[in-house]
């Protein structure tokens, strides 16, 4: 039992190496469940006992070169992770899952539902930057000094969590788990990927419109990756036809810092899929 969610790590291999991923049992509607870039599938460490609480079979997944997964892959963008995605759904055999994509992840889990609508049952974006409002001047002078610095020195990345949850939205385990965030980003072999992600295009334009099932966003109030966090949750509301919840006091990472907050936002989502799915026999 490798995994910090308590569950024996499982593997798939695809194109360019395997990848890690955890799938604990349940009967509600399946929710798979995506970290952000240079992070791990145990950021919801603490939303996954709320959600199989509630009955749900929870899946969560390793990125390429990230967390348990293997190193060694030659594309990190968001569409290469959604055809790691659509393997995995595929090689679960999950119909109408639910797809919870965080930060970079966001484009994945929505171009993955543009590719599998038949195994996808809904898609959640969670603080994510597909369909952005394009960056200031001040923004893009802020990430291309942070791209290369992180990227000459992995344990940057660490010490910039405490940016990226606010001091009243930190987990009590928070210095830990960016300490084993820095520790991975260090190892040689995860250099790559690391290059790899910040220089993938984390909010293309436009694949919401290939999305065709109930979508929910989700977005802290806090995030300070975006001067206004409300209005890029209504830009990707607008564009997935969904619905949004601004979780309050939440910075960039609030199935961590606020797991309660999202969990009472994403149960009702589910079970509203669970009854829908009922309803048409639509068999999971």
């Amino acid at each position: 039992m490798n995994s910090t969610l308590g569950t024996t790590t499982r593997y798939l291999d695809v194109t360019g190496g395997r990848i890690a991923y955890d799938d604990t049992p349940g009967t509600g509607a399946p929710v798979v469940l995506l970290p952000g870039m240079l992070d791990k599938r145990a950021v919801y460490r603490h939303l996954v006992p709320l959600l199989t609480a509630a009955g749900h079979r929870v899946v969560t997944m390793d990125l390429r070169g990230m967390g348990e997964s293997s190193t060694g892959f030659t594309d990190h963008g968001p569409a290469a992770l959604a055809e790691d995605l659509t393997a995995l759904l595929d090689h679960l055999d999950l119909r109408g899952a639910v797809l919870v994509g965080s930060s970079y992840t966001g484009a994945t889990v929505v171009r993955a539902a543009a590719l599998a609508p038949g195994r996808t049952g809904g898609v959640v974006l969670i603080d994510a930057f597909i369909e952005n409002l394009p960056l200031n001047a001040f923004q893009k002078a802020l990430f291309g000094l942070a791209a290369p610095l992180v990227s000459a020195f992995p344990g940057l990345w660490g010490a910039m969590q405490k940016f990226y949850y606010p001091a009243g939205a930190r987990p009590a385990d928070f210095d830990a788990y960016r300490a084993g965030l820095s520790a991975m980003l260090r190892e040689p072999a995860r250099k790559a990927a690391l290059r790899g992600y910040l220089k993938g295009d984390s909010a293309p334009v436009g694949w919401c419109a290939d999305v065709d099932v109930p979508a929910l966003v989700l977005m802290g109030t806090a995030d300070p990756d975006f001067p206004k966090p409300e209005l890029v949750a209504d830009r990707q509301t607008a564009a997935l036809r969904g619905r949004k919840v601004m979780i309050e006091g939440a910075g960039h990472y609030p199935m961590a810092g606020r797991p309660q907050a999202v969990a009472d936002a994403l149960l009702p989502f589910l079970a509203e899929l669970d009854a829908a799915a009922g309803e048409n026999g639509t068999a999971r």
